[in-house]
Parts: C-alpha cells; structure tokens; sequence
C-alpha cells in the first residue's frame, strides 16, 4: 500500500499556516544565488518584490548552466541591455535571451528543455554606475576561465 493522505493524515502536524501562499525564498544575497528555470519564473512571475528591487538596479556577469550535461553559458547584464532583472525576464520570456546558441537549443529541443535543465547564478554583481566596458572585460574573463567557447553554449 501506497503512503496516501488517508494512511499518514493522523501522523501529520500543522506547523504554520501561512498568511499569503508560499512562492519562494527570500533573496539570498547575490552570492547564493542558484535558481533553476522554474524558480526564477516563480520570481518574476510572481513579482517578488525583494527579489525584483535586488535585481533591477544592478549590472552583473552571470552563468547559466544546462544541469544535463554541465555545458555552460557566460552573460553580461548591463545598462544597454536593462540590467540584470531585465536579461533574465527575457530568459523565461523565450528561454534564449537573443543569444545565439540558446537560441539553437530552443529550436532544436524545445523551451521545455531549457525549463527543465537551465539553472541561473550570479558570479560578479555590480552597481548601476560601474561601467559597462568592466562588465564586458569581466564577462570575458570568465568565459576564458570557464572555456565556455569551446565547450559550452557561447559562440562570442
């Protein structure tokens, strides 16, 4: 027999009742943040306001990760490109950004597999007046770092 609710209900204690529906953690700080697809769209769908305000004001060089087979694809948020809040929205909104590559893997696998296996982190954040051009030469280095040309999703 299967654990059903009817064979576990008298085994079950009420913790907590919440006041609004539970739809994600706080914001972490931007150093632990690792989200997959699925909790960044809860994020911006949801319009979390902690997580969007953390998000909206700052340029950042970030990595998405493709948790089926390690690849991995360096990106710059800057002004030009609306800030951190906005490159990710663009993320959920098509699941390639404009980028290239992504582009590809949406076209040939589907959205549902960027739902599926893409995960978002930070790995350099920085405030709306550091400028771009660092970002850019940041974003770069890591890309060298990681060697994301030669073995993950970034064609530039």
């Amino acid at each position: 027999m299967g654990r059903t609710y009817e064979s576990m209900m008298e085994e079950l204690e009420v913790i907590e009742i919440l006041s609004t529906a539970y739809d994600g953690d706080e914001f972490p700080g931007y150093e632990n943040i690792r989200l997959s697809f699925s909790q960044l769209e809860t994020i911006i769908r949801n319009k979390r306001s902690g997580w969007l305000d953390a998000l909206r004001n700052q340029k950042a060089v970030y990595l998405i990760t493709d948790t089926s087979n390690g690849k991995m694809y360096v990106g710059s948020a800057t002004a030009q490109y609306g800030m951190l809040l906005q490159r990710w929205t663009n993320y959920i909104d098509n699941g390639h950004g404009g980028n290239v590559e992504l582009k590809h893997i949406v076209d040939t696998k589907g959205f549902d597999y960027i739902k599926a296996n893409f995960q978002y982190s930070v790995l350099e954040n920085y405030n709306a007046r550091m400028d771009d051009n660092y970002i850019l030469s940041r974003e770069k280095w890591w890309k060298d770092t990681l060697c994301t040309r030669q073995f993950g999703y970034n064609k530039n």
